[in-house]
């Protein structure tokens, strides 16, 4: 225990202990005597049982499917009908690459 729940727990006694009856009234009041009590245990009990670290797991993360592949497989005849087909002249049958808008040479899938 550290040193705030050791005062909160002294606290906590000699309130308990100034609201406790006393023979005199023994009876009267109790009920409000011991909820503080209670309530101030209970608060020095729980925090004191709380853990310090709270560790989050990390959700997994999403299954991979891999490439989705629309079309004939490459070098086929139909991947030559369709190249030619798509890209026109920029299409190069013989590396299977098409020159883009950009400028850049793409592999036409």
């Amino acid at each position: 225990m550290n040193r705030s729940n050791l005062a909160a727990m002294a606290i906590t006694v000699v309130t308990g202990l100034a609201i406790s009856p006393t023979g005199v009234n023994a009876g009267h009041g109790n009920a409000v005597g011991a909820g503080l009590l209670g309530f101030g245990v209970g608060a020095i009990v729980g925090s004191a049982l709380t853990p310090r670290e709270v560790y989050v797991v990390p959700s997994p993360p999403p299954p991979y499917y891999g490439p989705a592949g629309y079309g004939p497989q490459p070098w086929s005849p139909g991947w030559y009908n369709y190249c030619r087909r798509f890209y026109g002249p920029s299409f190069n049958p013989n590396t299977g690459y098409f020159q883009a808008a950009d400028g850049g040479w793409y592999f036409c899938q």
